[in-house]
């Protein structure tokens, strides 16, 4: 099995067990004399049968991860590390952007001269280059994810 199809089927896994969840939930109390819609022992047993797949399946995945090798000799937990960790600082940056570029309008020549404290269009340029980093990445994990075989 290729990398790319665990993933996929972890995804669905997750997806599946919030399902369950929200099934139990709704079949935790009858009323009296009622019968629950679905059985809950039954939903229990399946929860977890997915539980263990996906305990399987998260294990296998960061296996494969730790050994698989990009070009460069990287390992794909580092590419995923280094991914987070660029979607989080862009996320930041972006909203910084919005703000400091944001324009303030005057009504009077009177009126407090609000400025950006840093220099939006560096910045800005900055972020461009993480854009491009962050694309290539990605790229880079995809197709070791769609050619790496699970451990």
């Amino acid at each position: 099995m290729k990398l790319a199809n665990a993933l996929s089927q972890r995804a669905e896994l997750q997806t599946r067990i919030r399902q369950l969840e929200t099934r139990l939930y709704n079949n935790a109390q009858v009323q009296e004399g009622e019968q629950p819609a679905e059985d809950p022992e039954e939903l229990l047993r399946e929860l977890e049968e997915d539980y263990t797949r996906l305990e399987e399946l998260i294990s296998a995945v960061n296996r494969t991860n730790s050994a698989a090798r990009a070009e460069d000799g990287t390992t794909l937990s580092d590419l995923l590390a280094r991914r987070d960790c660029l979607k989080g600082k862009l996320g930041i940056l972006r909203n910084f952007l919005d703000n400091a570029s944001a324009l303030v309008r005057r009504r009077t020549a009177g009126e407090i001269k609000i400025k950006s404290a840093v220099d939006v269009r560096g910045l800005q340029k900055k972020v461009d280059g993480l854009s491009k980093e962050l694309r290539e990445l990605e790229e880079t994990i995809q197709e070791r994810n769609w050619t790496t075989e699970l451990l």
